[in-house]
């Protein structure tokens, strides 16, 4: 199948759009929206979210992913083959999380080009048609070239709101393996570092907490109520675990 990671959003035809040019491409392809809601205009907080969504990706597996803020400049057009999983997009380090923790990496530059390719939409013209053509086994209009280093200097695992769900739910750049099993984690403004605990019903008193979530990232969250309302949390706001992981 092909998967689908955006910071388009709800609202527009942007994604309608690229969706009907892999169905028209590859139409015995399943297309599937991981999201729509990554942080915008933000490649860098994007890939560390990419990183645990995409973990669902299977083997011949297309994950077409555009958060891509500088799009018609001279950022170049990737397709990553990471253990088996091809991956489709800019080269502004959105896929740079995904490489560094797969076995077997393998990198090629989109060299084809449509007749027609907008300034302002790749999304739609070049990466949905290259990853509908990967789905069905063609590799025609790519070229290997070396590993790109975009976001090289980046962490291996992100202490900040990266996403925040409409529960008010705030996931982490974090991967919770990474902590100690009694490690709490600080937030500005709080008085305390929150305690872990393993899911919502543990939370008896609705005073919040963080937890290992379903993708296996640091999560804070209240119980029956919005974490980030009641923790002023935003994409961006910096956590620290307590006591720091050892490196």
């Amino acid at each position: 199948m092909i998967l689908v990671f955006s910071d388009f959003g709800g609202r527009g035809s942007y994604m309608g759009q690229m969706r009907a040019v892999m169905r028209r491409a590859a139409p015995e392809v399943d297309v599937v929206t991981l999201t729509a809601h990554a942080p915008v205009f933000d490649p860098y907080r994007s890939a560390y979210l990419l990183a645990a969504e995409s973990a669902i990706a299977r083997p011949g597996d297309v994950v077409l992913a555009v958060v891509d803020p500088g799009v018609g400049g001279e950022r170049a057009a990737l397709a990553v083959r990471a253990d088996e999983v091809w991956y489709v997009g800019p080269d502004n380090g959105l896929t740079d999380l995904v490489a560094r923790r797969a076995e077997r990496v393998e990198t090629f530059a989109i060299v084809w080009r449509p007749a027609r390719l907008s300034a302002s939409f790749h999304g739609r013209d070049l990466f949905a048609p290259t990853a509908a053509a990967l789905a069905r086994g063609v590799t025609a209009g790519l070229e290997p070239v070396a590993a790109r280093r975009v976001g090289a200097d980046w962490p291996d695992d992100l202490d900040q709101i990266v996403f925040i769900d409409d529960y008010g739910n705030a996931m982490t750049g974090r991967r919770a393996a990474t902590l100690a099993a009694d490690a709490r984690l600080a937030v500005p403004g709080l008085d305390a570092p929150l305690d872990r605990l393993r899911t919502f019903a543990d939370d008896a008193a609705a005073i919040g907490f963080w937890y290992e979530n379903a993708m296996g990232l640091v999560e804070i969250a209240a119980r029956e109520s919005s974490a980030a309302a009641r923790f002023d949390l935003a994409i961006g706001t910096p956590v620290t675990p307590v006591p720091l992981p050892a490196t």
